[in-house]
């Protein structure tokens, strides 16, 4: 039965993504029409409004950048413990293909990244293309409907999670400048708090989103990235492996929608605004425009097809059910469509404004080709026959 409860999950997600990655792409277009338009100095001076009281008073650009996106992050933390527990990534040889080659599409873009900017004044946005933006990937490979099997469907799903797990992890090593230990103690003081609710059993989701609140506000001015709350949050949410709908299942249910159908699209509504300018063009072929398209569009599709044929090649894991490798190789280019992740990296990367929009401008650019080419190359990719030693199937899911 938990695996029935985790395959309606997996489908209720990834019906949701479809259709927020939709709205996404409205929304980004919305944005690019208002930053290049003469409403873009009055949207601007919106998102810069004051909105809080006392020591809790940020811009509503910081509101949807620090706390929406910790939302966001929340949802992401809990699908990733949920794989954790009871789906793709639950034991060694389901989560093997995706983790590792999720890692190789962290680890190839970065280094190309790092080789054309190595010296410069924007090596530090290496982290820009590591990013897997999962709502535009699902959107694209739902839409290439029975072209491509269920299990490679799932295994990008389960990619993505992992991908995410690792931008997260890596905002919270490499981009925070500065710490604050008294907040710091205090927000590890509230997540012991949550850890040992978690162990004693408590179940009311109250009780942890509550104390959440506080632990994002003390992260917040700790110096480490607000957003990061988020994923400590669902870790401690409680969940289990059997046909009674867990806390943790509840919350997920529960933000899915919003997340998808909200958050997600007024963070790029609010941090596409990209004024087009001759000199962006030029941005394109510059170290740091070359590194992110180089490094998102190539570097994943390198990375992803090359650790997972590595992993396969030494027993460590099998290819999805009916997958072949020209479907890994298409799923490695879908990959490569990092924006919202990669943004959000490149606004903690980069203080120059004239960074931020052409790593924006290259991001977008990247994006759209890894998508259309991702999806014309896997339109074109006949789906194998059934491979036995697959064990990323639906059948296997947990």
């Amino acid at each position: 039965m938990a695996k029935i409860i985790n395959l309606e999950a997996f489908q209720r997600f990834f019906r949701s993504g479809q259709v927020g990655g939709f709205l996404l792409l409205i929304c980004v277009a919305i944005s690019l029409i208002i930053a290049n338009t003469s409403s873009n100095e009055s949207f601007e001076a919106f998102l810069a409004t004051q909105l809080g009281f006392g020591a809790i008073n940020y811009s509503i650009l910081a509101w949807i950048n620090d706390a929406l996106m910790a939302i966001f992050f929340l949802l992401v933390g809990l699908e990733i413990k949920r794989e954790l527990v009871e789906g793709e990534l639950s034991s060694m040889k389901s989560a093997a293909l995706p983790v590792i080659a999720a890692l190789g599409g962290m680890l190839i873009p970065a280094l190309i990244y790092f080789l054309f900017n190595k010296g410069t004044e924007t090596a530090g946005g290496w982290g820009i293309p590591m990013a897997t933006d999962i709502a535009f990937a699902l959107a694209i490979i739902a839409m290439l409907g029975k072209s491509v099997p269920t299990s490679l469907k799932i295994f990008l799903a389960a990619l993505a999670i992992v991908d995410d797990l690792g931008a997260i992890l890596v905002i919270a090593i490499f981009y925070t400048h500065q710490i604050h230990f008294e907040y710091l103690a205090m927000a590890g003081g509230i997540l012991v708090l949550l850890g040992l609710m978690n162990y004693f059993g408590v179940k009311n989701l109250v009780f942890y989103l509550i104390p959440g609140i506080f632990l994002w506000y003390f992260i917040h001015h700790s110096g480490i990235h607000a957003t990061i709350a988020g994923v400590l949050l669902a870790f401690t949410i409680p969940t289990n492996e059997t046909d009674i709908k867990s806390p943790l299942e509840k919350l997920e249910h529960f933000l899915t929608t919003p997340v998808n159908y909200i958050i997600m699209p007024v963070f790029a509504l609010a941090n596409t605004n990209i004024t087009f300018q001759k000199e962006m063009l030029v941005g394109l072929v510059s170290p740091l425009g070359l590194g992110i398209i180089v490094g998102l569009f190539a570097g994943k599709t390198i990375g992803v097809t090359f650790f997972s044929w590595l992993a396969v090649k030494l027993k460590w894991a099998d290819l999805p059910t009916g997958a072949g490798w020209k479907h890994i190789l298409g799923l490695g280019m879908l990959a490569g469509i990092g924006f919202t992740m990669s943004i959000f990296i490149a606004l903690l990367s980069f203080s120059e404004a004239l960074h931020v929009s052409e790593a924006k401008f290259a991001i977008l650019t990247a994006s759209i080709l890894s998508g259309v080419v991702g999806f014309v190359f896997l339109k074109s990719v006949k789906t194998q026959g059934s491979n036995t030693d697959g064990n990323l199937t639906t059948e296997n899911t947990k």
